[in-house]
């Protein structure tokens, strides 16, 4: 029988890869009462039937990061537990087919300069010597990646656990969770098959049941089960062990050699569902399912075109096995916002292995410490809201997103399934005028009026739709359906006093003023970019962000004691913006931060004078109910309706920031050049200042700045490498089509260094053609 300690100061539920990593990494910070929960076995679960890749290149710096500590990890890791973890380095492989692929290929090698990364690009005949079994007669050029690897995915996981019980953590397999004690906002005790544990903080590693584990705790986790397939061959001429990993990603298929033989695998277009995350069964360690080489078929016959020795070759092992995937393709990180002591680590699309590492030590870090050590913001659960966890959601989604791993990572790509889950009240209306939408937090918002959405790596058709826009809002007036803006109710006594705290910025102003303020971290880096508005002695208005109502909520809770209303979906936003709109409202330009309320066309609104374009305007919040009314009303006045792909050109030629892109939690205020925007040069206090002052003391490591590309021709996304002398300096991180300006406008970070950040030669990598750039702390337009 199984005994459990009475108590623990930290549960893990899971013991995969990731429960694992987590339990070494707090015992590696000092946290040893740690009790590791496992239903079956130590990487029984999903983590046993891994093909075990590590491939430190992720599309963000933070991604990457990430992964590179965990190839490190796995590489240092038998040195101090004396179990090997059959971590080998050696290199990647990736070929491209079609033009459009070798663009991407060069815009990641461009990613890898900006992030000092080994990268190379190679001809197809260089990428046959790197890889000898394969054919090469219709490939268009390769990447050559050092640092990737690979790893044995058990002998990893029983490495650290390991690692983790020589500092003092618990161990137990065949243990059962069942449910957990509860009061209030806090877990307070494990409930199992075999007894009940104390606890003060529980982590939910649960792999594919950490859904199911998590409803137990009442804790939202979206994800879903999807088939994963793969092939180990027989022995192929040309393999060792020191092959390396080679993917072909218009093949949909990846290769890593094993016993003188080949790991053939891949990610299909159209994914195969497994059961719903309420419906897994138990047990089920060590299992596969049924082979169904019908659905494996697309990815062997890709196989075979590259790899032509495949088609006489035996199959020794067909693996099926059930992996847990995400709404967006990104895993799931850190503290539940329904429990204030639930952590969840789960939903690893498949990049599990290489994310285990660093990965468990950041969500071990977050942890003890309280709060993320680094910006998080891509793979936090709270960029979920509840209705994300829907089953028929989800099952519709997963399809899609395991046939994006690799699929061409288009620019401003829009999921294709499960939409229509929120809409604006406009929504018709808009459609019938010709609105193409996008989605953000569930909301269907318009990108642009006219045309279609097509993906490219140039400038698309639709560009010219969205300079339309852009010439209507800097010339006249366009009208904005920002809906999907998140706006929260703040009131009651001490609501001054809490918001003061959080907010960066003075909120304490006259009643009938908006104040844009950052919330920053004890890091002095961002958390939230917002307005806040004084309605009342102790009432006030705030507005988000679409994709961060769930995130906003809590830190409001947790970082200020405030307990705030989510009014989002009772109110409409209507952005009326442009030189003509004083005179269509019939209202004089007031002065940028103020709000009342007013009537337009016999219905009651807030008008807030606030602009993210640039130009005189006002943001209309309506009721639901009314807003076609106010619509119709601005729309019949002149007012041409406006998309999301305007507006961010509009704000880039302003130099307008947004969250996380600019503004994240690697980044502060120094860095963004908004210390103007807080309330550093009086006396307040608020969370975050000490951290400031000191950052502003030292100096900035990167600087934002304004960048316009001296050449019309080239289309910028974000990402793109900025080059100072022909030397990396930083990374593009929002860029669109200017219309004002006549070229592509962008925002970047660049490396600070003994001469200032906007002299030298500065130049912008454009899948590996360079274009001259201005470079400015001042926005490139007026």
């Amino acid at each position: 029988m199984t005994s459990l300690p009475d108590r623990a100061e930290v549960v893990i539920v899971g013991g995969g890869v990731v429960g694992a990593s987590v339990a070494y990494h707090l015992a590696a910070l000092g946290t040893t009462d740690v009790l590791l929960l496992e239903q079956g076995h130590l990487s029984g679960g999903t983590t046993w039937h891994a093909a075990g890749l590590v491939g430190p290149l992720r599309a963000s710096e933070s991604g990457t990061r990430l992964v590179q500590y965990s190839a490190q990890l796995y590489a240092e890791l038998e040195a101090e537990t004396g179990l090997s973890t059959g971590y080998r380095g050696v290199g990647g492989v990736i070929v491209a087919r079609t033009p459009e692929r070798l663009v991407q290929l060069k815009r990641t090698a461009a990613n890898a300069a900006a992030y000092d990364m080994p990268c190379e690009l190679v001809s197809p005949e260089r990428a046959r010597e790197l890889w000898p079994p394969m054919q090469v007669e219709d490939l268009l050029g390769a990447l050559w990646l050092p640092g990737d690897g690979k790893v044995n995915p058990t002998d990893l996981t029983q490495s650290l656990a390991k690692g983790a019980r020589q500092r003092g953590v618990t161990v137990r397999e065949q243990v059962r969770v069942t449910g957990f004690g509860t009061d209030g906002q806090r877990v307070t005790s494990v409930r199992t098959d075999r007894g009940d544990v104390e606890c003060d903080v529980v982590v939910n590693c649960a792999g594919q049941w950490a859904a199911a584990v998590g409803a137990l705790a009442g804790v939202t986790v979206p994800l879903h089960s999807c088939e994963h397939f793969y092939v180990v061959t027989e022995a192929v001429e040309g393999t060792h062990p020191d092959l390396p990993i080679m993917r072909d990603p218009d093949g949909w298929t990846y290769f890593k050699e094993e016993v003188g033989g080949l790991v053939v695998g891949g990610f299909e277009p159209e994914a195969k569902p497994w059961r719903a995350p309420d419906d897994l069964p138990y047990p089920f360690e060590f299992q596969l399912l049924e082979d169904d080489w019908e659905h494996f078929s697309v990815l062997m016959d890709e196989a075979v075109r590259r790899v032509p020795v495949l088609e006489r070759t035996g199959i020794r092992k067909f693996y099926d096995g059930p992996e847990s995937f995400t709404p967006d393709n990104q895993f799931l990180l850190g503290r539940a916002p329904e429990r204030d002591n639930v952590f969840v680590g789960a939903g690893f699309n498949s990049v599990g292995i290489a994310s285990a590492g660093g990965a468990g030590r950041a969500l071990a870090e977050w942890i003890v410490a309280g709060e993320p050590t680094s910006d998080l913001t891509s793979v936090d659960i709270r960029r979920f809201s509840p209705w994300a966890a829907d089953p028929s959601y989800l099952r519709d989604r997963v399809v899609e997103t395991l046939g994006l791993h690799y699929a061409l990572p288009w620019p401003n790509r829009e999921p294709a399934t499960a939409r229509d889950v929120r809409r604006s009240p406009l929504h018709e209306r808009l459609a019938e005028r010709g609105a193409v939408f996008g989605t953000r937090n569930g909301w269907e918002r318009p990108l642009f009026f006219g045309g279609e959405l097509a993906y490219t790596w140039g400038k698309p058709d639709w560009l010219a739709a969205s300079a339309r826009e852009q010439r209507a809002c800097r010339t006249g007036v366009a009208v904005f359906d920002q809906t999907s803006f998140s706006k929260y109710a703040v009131e009651g006594p001490g609501a001054l006093e809490a918001l003061q705290w959080v907010c960066a910025a003075d909120v304490d102003v006259p009643v009938g003023r908006v104040v844009y303020t950052p919330w920053l971290n004890e890091r002095g880096t961002y958390e939230a970019d917002v307005t806040v508005a004084r309605t009342g002695p102790e009432s006030f208005w705030i507005v988000s962000s679409a994709a961060t109502t769930v995130r906003d909520l809590d830190w409001l809770r947790r970082a200020g004691g405030i307990e705030a209303t989510d009014r989002t979906d009772d109110f409409s936003v209507l952005g009326v913006m442009g030189p003509q709109a004083p005179a269509l409202l019939g209202w004089p330009d007031e002065p940028l931060g103020a709000t009342r309320t007013t009537t337009v066309a016999g219905v009651e609104v807030r008008a807030t004078r606030m602009t993210y374009v640039g130009e005189p305007g006002w943001e209309l919040t309506v009721p639901v109910d009314r807003a076609l009314e106010v619509h119709e009303h601005l729309a019949a006045a002149g007012a041409v309706d406006a998309g999301y792909s305007a507006l961010e050109s509009l704000r880039l030629e302003k130099g307008y920031r947004a969250f996380p892109r600019e503004l994240s939690p690697d980044h502060s205020p120094v860095e963004a050049g908004l210390v103007f925007a807080t309330a550093l040069r009086g006396d307040k206090p608020f969370l975050g200042r000490a951290a400031l002052e000191a950052a502003r003391a030292a100096g900035p490591r990167h600087r934002l700045v304004s960048l316009v590309v001296e050449d019309p021709e080239p289309m910028l996304w974000g990402g793109e490498l900025v080059l100072r002398d022909g030397a990396p300096a930083g990374q593009v991180t929002s860029a669109a089509w200017g219309e004002s300006v006549g070229s592509c406008v962008g925002l970047a970070y660049l490396r600070v260094g003994d001469a200032p950040v906007t002299e030298g030669s500065l130049e912008v990598d454009v899948a590996g053609e360079r274009y001259a750039v201005r470079v400015s702390l001042r926005a490139p337009w007026p």
